[in-house]
């Protein structure tokens, strides 16, 4: 295929999430034509599934330029600057606006299943460069179909690949065949169903980032509730209890996050939950209707009925496996944009700007933008995800000045060890194993009013 023959291919955007979508309104505004590809049946599929959960950003802070430039002729009002945006309100009054106004450009229902160059795979060296990106697609009907382009951003983020339960990254023993009673999101009580799975029952959350936080309080207030009479939790924690466990609370320039780590704190001052520290998860096993966890020192805690794992998120990267990637062997993003986020280095929210350079590969036009980007990291924010598309974007388009022109200023978490700056409280539990300035030994601890164990610093 000859250089105008590429020039004439879409560039083949993957996920119509709020990177995705994005994308294609900077590509549109470019004069570039976009094919954006959804597995889901809806724009921001993923999004909708933790639609109940609040994000830490403002809906000053959640939309796009560029989006919001494509939508101004709909008659798109933004909502209100300064108020905090559900899932579900993200998705209903941004991104599905958004995907209405791209129009065909969008294919629901389209899953990627393998990119490679057209006629090499990653082996052949001849002639690569000159060769469209093939992107091999399954609709959910059952069709196959390969499409060519110019160019491919993957945006397709993280939610579908949860991190499993077991300290050492890999599930524990018995936790597949635990998966009746193992959840890997942040429960929704207002689903009638959900509430009755949890109610006046004894549950284990594993994590220490937003989404634990989110779940220790959402089951607190369970617990207050006329309905939810015996409810209890017991947090697991692989680190110990220090004082950035819980974030940054006033001191955070993310407010709503800081509020979050502060019910957090609430719910086991007030006894609805208690904590185990320095427990990295190694089986679980059944004991008549309920389970035993057990960590890899041979601990074992009392029985529980429900366990939510809430450890991270990993990037898939199977359907790329054709492409040549420059990844960091332990984050799984982009070489040069590692350092820049790595959580055992940056605990205290020190995220640098990035675009382009830090996401290419060797594999020429094709970048990772967005949540995947980050790898095993938990400090994305939706703002990160919008520059790196304009950047991207920008350097497909051959315009490098304003690919390399990135300017984005971040809040700081306020807090030393601070969980970062993800903006759908799906933390990954990365940051807290890799220690913190205060780690105390293993230790069975409730958490009370008066208790000085939360009070410490570093």
């Amino acid at each position: 295929m000859n250089a105008i023959a590429r020039e004439q291919l879409p560039v083949l955007v993957i996920g119509a999430g709020p990177a995705g979508l994005a994308a294609a309104a900077h590509l549109v505004d470019r004069g570039l034509e976009p094919l954006v590809l959804e597995a889901g049946e809806q724009a921001g599929a993923a999004v909708r599934e933790w639609s109940h959960v609040r994000l830490f950003s403002t809906w000053g802070e959640a939309t796009d330029p560029a989006a919001e430039k494509l939508l101004a002729p709909t008659g798109w009002v933004k909502p209100d600057a300064k108020t905090y945006p559900t899932g579900g309100d993200w998705a209903e009054q941004y991104l599905q606006p958004l995907a209405d106004a791209l129009g065909d450009r969008i294919r629901l229902g389209a899953r990627v299943t393998g990119v490679s160059r057209s006629g090499r795979d990653r082996i052949v060296d001849a002639d690569r460069e000159d060769q469209p990106f093939t992107v091999h697609v399954t609709y959910t009907d059952g069709r196959e179909e390969r499409i060519f382009a110019r160019a491919v951003i993957d945006a397709s983020g993280t939610w579908s690949t949860p991190s499993p339960a077991g300290g050492d990254g890999l599930p524990a023993l018995g936790e597949r065949a635990a998966a009746d009673r193992i959840s890997y999101r942040v429960p929704d009580l207002k689903n009638p169903a959900t509430r009755a799975r949890y109610a006046g029952k004894r549950t284990a959350v594993i994590g220490s980032g937003a989404s634990a936080f989110t779940a220790l309080a959402t089951l607190a207030d369970l617990a207050k509730s006329q309905d939810g009479s015996g409810t209890h939790a017991t947090w697991i924690l692989r680190r110990g209890i220090s004082g950035s466990t819980f974030g940054g609370g006033s001191a955070d320039q993310l407010p709503a996050r800081g509020a979050l780590g502060l019910a957090a704190k609430a719910a086991v001052d007030e006894g609805h939950a208690d904590a185990v520290t320095g427990f990295r998860a190694a089986a679980f096993e059944r004991d008549g209707e309920q389970l035993v966890l057990v960590a890899e020192d041979g601990r074992r805690l009392d029985p529980i009925d429900e366990v939510i794992v809430l450890t991270g998120f990993r990037p898939d990267l199977s359907f790329l496996d054709e492409l040549r990637l420059g990844l960091d062997e332990r984050l799984q993003a982009p070489v040069a944009l590692a350092p820049l986020i790595d959580p055992n280095q940056h605990s205290c929210g020190t995220i640098y700007p990035h675009g382009a350079n830090e996401l290419s590969h060797p594999e020429e036009g094709v970048y990772l933008v967005g949540m995947k980007s980050y790898g095993r990291a938990p400090t994305f924010l939706a703002l990160t995800g919008y520059e790196q598309v304009r950047s991207v974007v920008a350097a497909i388009a051959g315009d490098q000045e304003s690919a390399e022109r990135v300017e984005l200023v971040l809040p700081e978490t306020g807090v030393c060890g601070g969980a970062g700056l993800f903006d759908d409280q799906s933390a990954d539990d990365t940051q807290a194993d890799g220690g913190g300035c205060c780690t105390p030994a293993p230790a069975l601890i409730l958490l009370g009013a008066g208790s000085q164990a939360t009070a410490g610093g570093c």
